[in-house]
């Protein structure tokens, strides 16, 4: 048998294993004792899809007692934000939802937070700022500078509002003011309805400051103060659990990228954390 050959088949017997051993896992995982299901948000949020596919799958199966959010984000994109806090919603009016909050739930990591009937962080989670951001980088007296002169065509006045080649007009900043003030409202909203609050006292903690852990349970952001397995404690007394509930994980694959973006995120927020935390993208786009 050739090097190759033999690499090939050792390739083919390590993958064999693996599926199996995958397999006997789910067997064991399905098959004994109280399920409570777990979906893990990491990072940036930018796409909702994968969470919600966990959500969904927890929702529809009969054998998940309760589901356990563990966020550990600092907010996204306004949309897969508020897609996971939706079918969140759908998901806690058939079954319990309990938020674990680890280094960070802030922003739109606390809007999908709020759609929890109980959120547990840590005393030291860095959370709240409930806020929305736009931001504008404007490239043009460099252009000026370098001899380059953008020429846009459009047909509408407000077609090209927020490119980088021209500075933003009055009318135009508060054409964009209406929009994040609509989405403001939104968060507020949902958070009062979430922590059953009435919305002036959810207002007034909703000027995009972060709070920790224990202000926020002062605050009535968050209702206790405890660790991932503390939350898993509480939903079992809460279902009555006798003994040791299973943890059914939903299955993502591990993305380099993605660990790296969060490494990197968690680094900066822990280096900035009197700030409000807020994250954009490459675009010219709202963000929570």
């Amino acid at each position: 048998m050739t090097r190759i050959k033999k690499a090939f088949f050792a390739i083919f017997i390590l993958v064999f294993i693996i599926f199996i051993a995958s397999f006997l896992t789910g067997i064991i995982g399905h098959g004994f004792g109280d399920k409570i299901g777990v979906v893990e948000i990491e990072g940036v949020i930018a796409d909702g899809k994968d969470a919600m596919e966990d959500i969904v799958k927890f929702k529809e199966d009969d054998g998940i007692r309760g589901v356990i959010v563990r966020i550990n984000s600092p907010g996204g994109s306004v949309g897969p934000s508020q897609e996971i806090y939706q079918e969140l919603k759908k998901l806690a009016a058939k079954k319990k939802v309990y938020i674990s909050a680890s280094s960070v739930c802030a922003s739109g990591g606390y809007y999908i937070a709020s759609a929890g009937e109980k959120i547990f962080a840590n005393p030291s989670t860095i959370t709240g700022s409930i806020g929305v951001i736009m931001e504008q980088v404007v490239a043009e007296e460099l252009l000026k500078k370098i001899g380059i002169q953008p020429n846009t065509i459009k047909s509408g006045k407000f077609k090209d509002v927020g490119s980088p080649f021209r500075k933003m007009q009055d009318d135009e900043r508060a054409y964009f003011q209406q929009i994040l003030d609509s989405i403001h409202e939104q968060f507020i909203k949902d958070v009062a309805e979430g922590r059953k609050m009435p919305v002036e006292q959810a207002k007034k903690l909703s000027d995009g400051r972060v709070y920790t852990g224990s202000q926020a349970k002062e605050l009535g952001l968050v209702d206790g103060i405890g660790t991932f397995y503390d939350t898993v404690d509480d939903m079992k007394k809460a279902l009555g659990i006798k003994g040791k509930p299973v943890l059914v994980y939903g299955k993502r694959p591990f993305s380099f990228l993605k660990w790296l973006i969060s490494s990197a995120t968690e680094t900066i927020i822990k280096h900035y954390n009197s700030a409000p935390v807020h994250y954009n993208n490459y675009k010219f786009m709202p963000n929570f």
